[in-house]
């Protein structure tokens, strides 16, 4: 069975194609984004310590960065998944902190995907308030 980390580094490549339907804001035929987890997390490491991003902010600003209009909300959610569980594996394996994606500075206890996380929404909030972070 795949790890976490595995479907992180999977090594599939972004596509930019139109939307194909009118949905969660997006336009058809409006360029779209559908980001890889890689590029999930190598964004959310850009993030400086304190500094919080929605996710709506997020997709944004990775359309932006790859020439589309906008970035697909559903292959974002899952990748976000993708991305917290990874770090916490990688946290489980050697505890150190400061090495781990902070996926906190994007998820928050309003953040649909909090609540399918393996290890709970306790970490999150404590690497949340210990930045400062609000919900």
């Amino acid at each position: 069975m795949k790890t976490w980390t595995d479907k992180l580094n999977s090594g599939v490549q972004h596509e930019v194609k139109p939307v194909p339907v009118n949905i969660a804001g997006m336009k058809i035929g409006e360029m779209m984004l559908v980001p890889t987890a890689r590029q999930v997390d190598d964004f959310i490491r850009t993030l400086p310590k304190g500094k919080q991003m929605d996710i709506q902010t997020l997709r944004q600003s990775l359309a932006k960065q790859n020439g589309a209009e906008v970035t697909c909300p559903i292959t974002t959610g899952f990748h976000l998944r993708t991305v917290a569980e990874a770090a916490f594996e990688t946290y489980q394996q050697n505890g150190d902190l400061d090495a781990m994606t902070p996926f906190w500075r994007v998820l928050s206890a309003q953040t649909p995907t909090i609540s399918r996380l393996s290890f709970g929404t306790v970490f999150v909030t404590e690497q949340r308030l210990k930045e400062g972070l609000k919900d």
